[in-house]
């Protein structure tokens, strides 16, 4: 039988229950995500680096895991909370049981307590730091340690997770089966630079499946240099912690609009923001999951989609500059988009490339596009 793990808030809140994974400690941000499925995109996700991830899906672990679906090279979490974490795995695509996955990158998991209560703790009080241990058994030493870790904001965690040299991506999307429909990706026509805050493999999959070649850089990559490598666009990934500690990467984003084409996603959107002279706040409990509703201004139509962001952009921040608001979440009113009104620059800030998740923002991908397009000749409208 498993042994026991403990997840300790720093509030002195404590949750016992069962051990898989690694026998190990880990801190972090608490937080948790609504989505079905797609569990192991979500340990993969470098986003999610400097957090404990909580799962609202009542079962865990049950179709395994497969390598075509990491979103990075390893987990990227710094512990998971389950309600109940499978001891089947049943999937023909699976080649590897989830505990396994998990427990050979060192990863604690606690299972077996009381999940929609926990839920319902940070949505009214907002996500806090903690400790998951199936090490320590002593409460109070653990919610001391929670106490005593790092808050979220202020941390630079884009330049723990980047590449630490530049590559080329050449793999598009491939169907997950025989029987899924998936339209033939478009020769490469454009170059596109890609800053790698942590960088999801679905973003470029689907960059590659619109036409484009990619060259990843990491993060601190100067603009001149990216200018250097004659790009058709540049695209600003997604990734994990605080915008505002990013000074070096927000001024590279400000010297590159009006030079190229710019297209941002998640941490990239808030970079944009800040470059263009806004600025970001901390949410209560943050958006992540596979269902928000986001109204596209320029269409009138809502787009089902999917979030992991614990920070935004200040909408009234932008209003002073050529910034046309594109796209609003219908929760909270928070914004999900904008564009520049003279520059070929856009973003938005939840996740069009949705592995796994709805489809109905995948259009971006081709918007960027088209937006090299234009720029390439001369274009304006």
């Amino acid at each position: 039988m498993p042994d026991s793990a403990i997840l300790a808030l720093e509030d002195g809140t404590v949750f016992e229950g069962r051990s898989f994974g690694a026998p190990a400690e880990r801190s972090g941000e608490v937080v948790f995500n609504t989505a079905i499925t797609g569990y192991q995109e979500i340990f993969t996700d470098p986003s999610y680096s400097g957090q404990i991830v909580i799962l609202t899906n009542p079962q865990i672990g049950n179709y395994g895991t497969s390598s075509l679906d990491n979103e990075a090279n390893r987990p990227y979490i710094e512990g998971l909370v389950v309600r109940e974490f499978s001891a089947v795995t049943s999937n023909w695509r699976s080649d590897e049981e989830a505990r396994g996955f998990l427990g050979q990158a060192g990863i604690p998991v606690v299972s077996d307590l009381d999940t929609r209560t926990l839920v319902r703790h940070l949505r009214s009080r907002g996500v806090m730091r903690g400790v998951l241990s199936a090490i320590e058994k002593d409460p109070v030493k653990l919610v001391e340690k929670a106490r005593s870790i790092p808050s979220m904001a202020g941390l630079d965690l884009a330049s723990r997770v980047t590449t630490k040299s530049r590559y080329e991506w050449t793999h598009g999307v491939e169907p997950c089966s025989p029987s899924e429909h998936l339209a033939a990706g478009l020769a490469p026509s454009h170059h596109v630079v890609a800053y790698d805050f942590g960088i999801k493999h679905n973003i470029l999959r689907r960059l590659v499946h619109s036409g484009c070649r990619v060259t990843v850089v990491p993060a601190l990559t100067s603009a001149e240099d990216v200018l250097a490598l004659k790009p058709d666009g540049v695209f600003l990934s997604n990734g994990p912690g605080d915008p505002e500690p990013l000074v070096p990467q927000i001024e590279n984003v400000r010297r590159l609009v009006g030079k190229t084409p710019i297209f941002g996603i998640c941490l990239g959107h808030q970079i944009l923001g800040l470059a263009l002279g806004g600025k970001t706040y901390k949410l209560k409990f943050g958006h992540r999951g596979a269902n928000h509703p986001v109204l596209n201004h320029l269409t009138g139509k809502v787009e089902i989609t999917s979030h992991n962001h614990g920070f935004a952009v200040d909408p009234d921040s932008l209003r002073d500059n050529d910034i046309e608001i594109t796209h609003r979440n219908l929760n909270d009113q928070t914004l999900e988009g904008f564009r520049h009104k003279r520059e070929p620059v856009f973003c938005v800030q939840y996740h069009p490339e949705a592995a796994p998740g709805p489809h109905d923002s995948h259009y971006l991908f081709h918007d960027f596009v088209t937006l090299m397009n234009d720029s390439r000749t001369g274009n304006k409208s």
